[in-house]
């Protein structure tokens, strides 16, 4: 069990102000009988008769055809985008998941997770890598430069509950065999116990984090939606999970009038492409389920601080021998290869390698937001200039990329 949070863009503005822009809106159970449940729920107004109620029902015209709804803070520059095609509105840039007490410890719940979950958002950063001092210039930084959305189990108590989003991850749990996966026993024993761990009511978002096969897609659905109908959560996404069995979800949903998924959680940069650029845009475009992206710069390789060698002072060597491992493989080679041939273009750009890739994955379609993994308030800094540089990623830009790269994702059809 994992736990996430985003502050609304409001409360960017101000963490005391009341709110400006959309005005009081009913909490989960509250207003139309019911919590918003990604879409679900009666129009409000609805029932009314004459020519205002009719005119009530044309619908808005749409958006420009795979194109995100973006809007820039004040103050900032930060761009906001919605959460797939739902309401809800995260930073294009966030701060990816991290908690202190030791990178193998999920925040304060103590389950165990998995070694390749590690390759998430900041576990590599956050742990035992670093200070709690600096964790906390970390996340001053991000929340005074218009980040809204932490991956991350520490924060919540910072503000409102209406200013921010709370989300959790369930699958991992106990070591019982139902203390794990996605039955509808663990989804709602374990949302309740991080329930009650948080001292909330309820959460935001709750993640399916990777598939399970032992468990049937009507029983996941139908366990996500009585989550959400009961108040403990908004809406639910996937994580890891192929676009096959997201669709299968999404199918179910309609099939027994429940509620589908929001988004998907995937790995993207530079070296990983397919599943982001290839398979869920058609999600996007056909169901509507955005994506949040997560290590874009692949555990720091693209940032050409490696160059063929694995410092002392890496992290890569500090209990993440697979990280090494990588670095010094032939195919950890042939990619250092590429992304020293990246540096002229960057250079060009007036930007480091690590701001053209993270900007480069913001341009993808259909991307909500891109968590960021720093181990630092200056890397930090760093890393949100890419939102200037994403301004300068011209189609030729990105077309001289994919001939550098040559691994560019072509339509099987």
């Amino acid at each position: 069990m994992q736990v996430s949070i985003a502050c609304t863009e409001q409360n960017l503005r101000s963490r005391s102000s009341e709110d400006r822009l959309c005005g009081p809106r009913p909490g989960p159970g509250g207003g139309n009988g019911g919590p918003v449940g990604g879409g679900q729920g009666n129009p409000p107004g609805g029932g009314g008769s004459g020519p205002k109620a009719r005119a009530a029902l044309v619908p808005r015209p749409p958006a420009p055809a795979g194109a995100l709804r973006e809007s820039t803070g004040r103050g900032t520059g930060m761009k906001y985008r919605n959460l797939g095609k739902s309401g809800l509105r995260v930073s294009c840039l966030g701060l990816g998941e991290f908690e202190r007490r030791g990178a193998k410890r999920v925040g304060a719940f103590g389950a165990c997770l998995p070694p390749d979950f590690f390759l998430a958002g900041t576990w590599v950063t956050f742990g035992s890598q670093i200070s709690d001092e600096t964790a906390e210039d970390v996340l001053t930084v991000a929340y005074e430069h218009g980040v809204n959305l932490f991956d991350t189990a520490e924060v919540y108590a910072a503000g409102r509950r209406s200013s921010y989003v709370v989300t959790t991850k369930i699958f991992w749990g106990g070591q019982a065999e139902t203390e794990r996966g996605l039955s509808r026993k663990h989804i709602i024993e374990g949302l309740r116990g991080s329930l009650e761990r948080l001292q909330l009511g309820y959460v935001d978002i709750v993640f399916a984090n990777r598939s399970d096969p032992n468990s049937p897609m009507e029983e996941i659905v139908r366990a996500m939606t009585y989550v959400i109908n009961q108040g403990l959560a908004l809406y639910w996404g996937t994580s890891r999970w192929g676009a096959a069995e997201i669709m299968e979800a999404y199918s179910m949903a309609r099939q027994f009038n429940l509620i589908p998924p929001v988004c998907e959680q995937a790995e993207h940069h530079l070296f990983q492409r397919e599943k982001v650029e290839m398979q869920l845009p058609e999600l996007y475009h056909k169901i509507g389920v955005g994506s949040v992206t997560w290590s874009p710069v692949a555990c720091g390789l693209i940032t050409s601080k490696y160059d063929g060698r694995v410092p002392d002072t890496c992290r890569a060597i500090k209990g993440y021998q697979w990280l090494k491992d990588k670095v010094q493989s032939e195919d950890g080679k042939k990619q250092q290869s590429k992304v020293m041939d990246l540096l002229p273009i960057a250079h060009q750009l007036g930007c480091t390698v690590a701001q053209l890739a993270i900007a480069w994955c913001l341009r993808s379609e259909g991307v909500s937001s891109v968590l960021l993994g720093v181990s630092s308030a200056e890397q930090l800094i760093e890393h949100l200039g890419a939102l200037q540089v994403l301004g300068q990623l011209t189609p030729q830009t990105v077309m001289e990329i994919d001939g550098l790269l040559g691994n560019r994702p072509h339509s099987k059809k």
